[in-house]
């Protein structure tokens, strides 16, 4: 049988490999350069790096944060992403979405059940992308389409492969009032029974809303902000995050990812204030935040949005 540290190791190593490409990604999409080609190269001399000179972290380590042609320093930045993809993946193989979900068990020491893979999937994908679009809008208060529209995508493609191996009867919705409800038109026809939607048409039909209902909400803050400042305060890429935070997690989670965000950057606003490092005109990128809130609502959302409608009922 497997240890779970292997797959934990093996997400960590995994991780970091696509820290090195994401890495690529916040260099050039938001100067809408391709990912493609060229292969990697400094940025202060333009020389090719070399495999070995791109390991992960550990490149950078040897090489002591220094550019092997130009002796250029190298930004920690490169290491930090690589570290925190890599730490996202642990995380999330460590502490599965569902505790139904198990690396081990079976004879081959390999059983995952497709819905539960596909919801494991959607959140290291959905790190993946936060992590990009964080250090991207802090660096260049861009937060480039193709993470954002594509995120859109890619979430609701998991959402619907999650739907489609949904058990026959789960998550059914099924009005069952104490008296029937009865349905009638002038054309003398009248029905009873429950009115209900399917598990899989309630998961796609209800997370379509989810992501319509987020990125309304920002564009009609970004709308009240406009008429009474009479400027621009937010940007429509951060409109097109929420979305994509929805459309992987959900409208309620996405509410937990905006509120986690907001009070973050206020803080943070405020404590620049403080220090005479900002004012009222300062710009901030609030898109970062939002992706941090993001991360934790994917680990956390699920049981406070639980908690927060339970107060409600």
């Amino acid at each position: 049988m497997a240890s779970p540290f292997f797959f934990e190791l093996a997400g960590l190593l995994l991780g970091l490999l696509f820290g090195s490409f994401l890495n690529v990604c916040i260099s050039r999409l938001p100067e809408h350069e391709s990912i493609v080609t060229p292969r990697s190269r400094c940025m202060a001399c333009g020389h090719t790096i070399r495999w070995y000179n791109n390991i992960p972290i550990l490149s950078w380590l040897l090489l002591r944060a220094r550019c092997r042609d130009c002796n250029v320093r190298i930004s920690w930045r490169y290491p930090a992403v690589e570290l925190a993809v890599g730490l996202w993946f642990v995380i999330v193989l460590h502490s599965p979405v569902d505790e139904s979900f198990s690396f081990f068990g079976s004879a081959i020491g390999f059983v995952l059940k497709p819905a539960v893979s596909a919801q494991v999937l959607s959140v290291l994908t959905l790190g993946f992308l936060l992590i990009g679009l964080m250090v991207m809008d802090w660096q260049t208060q861009r937060l480039p389409d193709a993470f954002t529209l594509t995120g859109i995508g890619i979430g609701f493609v998991f959402t619907c492969v999650q739907a489609f191996f949904l058990a026959p009867g789960e998550g059914d919705i099924v009005l069952n009032p104490t008296h029937q409800l009865r349905l009638s038109s002038p054309g003398s026809f009248a029905a009873q029974g429950n009115v209900f939607l399917t598990g899989a048409e309630a998961m796609v039909l209800g997370r379509i809303a989810a992501i319509a209902g987020a990125a309304l909400l920002l564009l009609g803050v970004r709308w009240l902000y406009k008429a009474f400042r009479k400027r621009d305060g937010m940007g429509l890429g951060d409109v097109k995050l929420l979305a994509m935070i929805a459309a992987f997690l959900g409208f309620g989670q996405s509410l937990v990812a905006l509120f986690v965000g907001v009070i973050v950057a206020s803080v943070y606003g405020i404590a620049l204030v403080i220090r005479r490092k900002a004012g009222a005109e300062s710009k901030l990128p609030l898109g970062s935040f939002l992706a941090a809130g993001g991360l934790f609502a994917a680990l956390f959302g699920h049981p406070i949005v639980d908690w927060y409608v339970g107060l409600l009922r």
